[in-house]
């Protein structure tokens, strides 16, 4: 089992940088890929990025390519989205997910385990 609790969400203006966490607790975190994911009202949830655990290869959604980071401190259980240049779009909950796999880490049926969510919001 993985315990994943997210931080961070906040108003922000557009242009603007935010910093999510992700902590998680329970099994070796080092272990797993890590995926986030957000969802804005009314629509489906999407793809943010993912950093695969074996590899360490990053993944990202076109959307966020050049302006979003994910990284992780294994030592710290601790993942992170760094978000920048934030625009109205990117106003959604933004999920923490931990898969076992290291492939096909945009499809949500590949995490065992979500976190909450934190909620970003992005003023123009």
């Amino acid at each position: 089992q993985v315990q994943l609790v997210e931080s961070g969400g906040k108003l922000v203006q557009a242009g603007g940088s935010l910093r999510l966490s992700c902590a998680a607790s329970g099994r070796t975190f080092s272990s797993y890929s890590t995926g986030w994911f957000r969802q804005a009202p009314g629509k489906e949830r999407e793809f943010v990025a993912a950093l695969a655990w074996l590899g360490r290869n990053t993944y990202y959604a076109d959307s966020v390519k050049g302006r979003f980071t994910i990284s992780r401190d294994n030592a710290k259980n601790t993942a992170y989205l760094q978000m920048n240049s934030l625009k109205s779009e990117d106003a959604a909950l933004y999920y923490c997910a931990a898969a076992a796999g290291w492939s096909n880490l945009a499809n949500d049926n590949s995490y065992s385990y979500w976190g909450q969510g934190t909620q970003v919001t992005v003023s123009s």
